[in-house]
């Protein structure tokens, strides 16, 4: 019996659900426990060495208060040339310490202008 190799869909699947937790503030224990799983359950779906069921994405989806097309979101787009690899590489960056107290940061900002002018004072700063 062959041994089913790493799909770079899983893994990015779960370097999503990863950052997302992180960036909630919540242990893979506590996303195990909510899903009626164990924590290795949980960090082998991050890890994408485990493919995650649809219904237990949806789950996921809702514990983690985003729509579960956010796990998909971004592949085969065509204007901006991204593909599994570059999105990958965000959710990299997403998983340090610096990205996740700036993502917590930016998320407390309530007004909107604000934060229209912080991302575009950003992406001028990063030469976009």
């Amino acid at each position: 019996m062959n041994k089913r190799s790493r799909d770079p869909l899983d893994m990015t699947i779960g370097k999503r659900v990863r950052a997302l937790r992180l960036q909630r503030g919540m242990s893979q224990t506590e996303l195990a426990n909510a899903l009626d799983l164990t924590f290795q359950q949980v960090q082998k779906y991050e890890k994408g060495a485990n493919r995650i069921a649809a219904g237990r994405l949806q789950r996921i989806a809702e514990i983690l208060e985003v729509p579960v097309t956010f796990f998909f979101s971004g592949f085969g787009e065509e204007h901006g040339k991204r593909d599994a690899k570059s999105v990958e590489s965000e959710f990299d960056f997403l998983q340090t310490g610096g990205a996740m107290r700036l993502v917590r940061a930016y998320s407390r900002i309530r007004e909107s202008g604000v934060r229209l002018r912080l991302l575009r004072l950003t992406e001028s700063l990063a030469g976009e």
